[in-house]
């Protein structure tokens, strides 16, 4: 085929040595089939911000670490700079992501190293060699069910151990290889310690998954691991091997409106406050 634009420095420098096929086109990346020496792998070639269209950014960027103070306040008042730096932020966290689960034991697609916007990773496969199947195509009988969903509330677990919520979990986002599901496409993974939504996005990566697979092991679906694993994470309790039993209460109490409109009125105040320091920015221009 073709070699895209993106892939033909990586050719000319011998990190790769053939594009084979495309893999997956998506609102984030463009996946390919490379290969290195007699290696198949993955060439995910991301796109640039304008071309992309992922919604609600800023939510899972709440609490990411930025380089430098600069770089903060750039990236605050949406500089020509910030936006530069935002950009960087945004490609570079799937990469750091991998290189930090796969250390922690997470089965995940393995980093190979990341050039020039293209991250070069493990090929899923089946048993046959071909790229493996999605959660979403297959059918399961209810044992292998029950066993998938041990497996990755196992591996939700070592993510959160390790202060990473996946942020977008789906059977679109699991592969299943022979030995078992891997979890890909971690652009949106979120800071658990310092994002207000930590728990809502773990909520429905886990609930994600267990409605998936609970329509061949229905038992699943009575089932609470994320408050489980939550309420552990908050108590200092969580780790790898902690045991789960899928049971929790969930707190029923009502939401106190009067904290909660506070809240709003003080997220209202401070986009008031930044938008007026903006205008005062000589490249700023409404």
């Amino acid at each position: 085929m073709k070699v895209p634009i993106g892939l033909q420095p990586l050719i000319d420098d011998g990190v790769i040595d053939e594009v084979v096929r495309s893999l997956k086109s998506g609102k984030e990346a463009t996946v390919y089939m490379v290969r290195s020496g007699s290696q198949l792998r993955c060439a995910k070639i991301y796109r640039d911000m304008a071309q992309r269209s992922f919604q609600r950014r800023a939510q899972y960027q709440e609490g990411r670490k930025v380089r430098g103070s600069r770089e903060g306040r750039a990236m605050s008042r949406n500089t020509r700079f910030g936006r530069r730096e935002r950009e960087h932020e945004w490609k570079n966290t799937e990469v750091d992501a991998l290189y930090r689960l796969d250390a922690a034991g997470v089965r995940v697609p393995r980093p190979f190293g990341y050039f020039n916007d293209v991250l070069i990773m493990e090929l899923i496969t089946d048993p046959l060699g071909n790229p493996a199947p999605r959660l979403s195509e297959v059918e399961l009988t209810p044992g292998v069910a029950l066993d998938h969903h041990e497996f990755l509330m196992r591996q939700i677990v070592r993510m959160l151990a390790h202060g990473l919520i996946h942020g977008d979990l789906s059977e679109f986002n699991v592969l299943l290889a022979p030995q078992g599901p891997v979890i890909i496409d971690f652009p949106q993974v979120v800071n658990a310690a310092s994002n207000n939504a930590a728990f809502a996005m773990l909520e429905r990566d886990v609930n994600n998954i267990r409605s998936t697979l609970g329509r061949f092991a229905p038992q699943l679906l009575q089932t609470e691991f994320a408050l489980e694993m939550w309420s552990l994470y908050e108590q200092g309790e969580l780790h790898p091997d902690v045991p789960l039993t899928g049971r929790a209460v969930r707190d029923e109490a009502p939401a106190n409106a009067g904290s909660v409109l506070q809240v709003i009125d003080d997220a209202r105040e401070e986009a008031v406050r930044r938008r007026l320091g903006r205008s005062d920015d000589p490249g700023y221009s409404i």
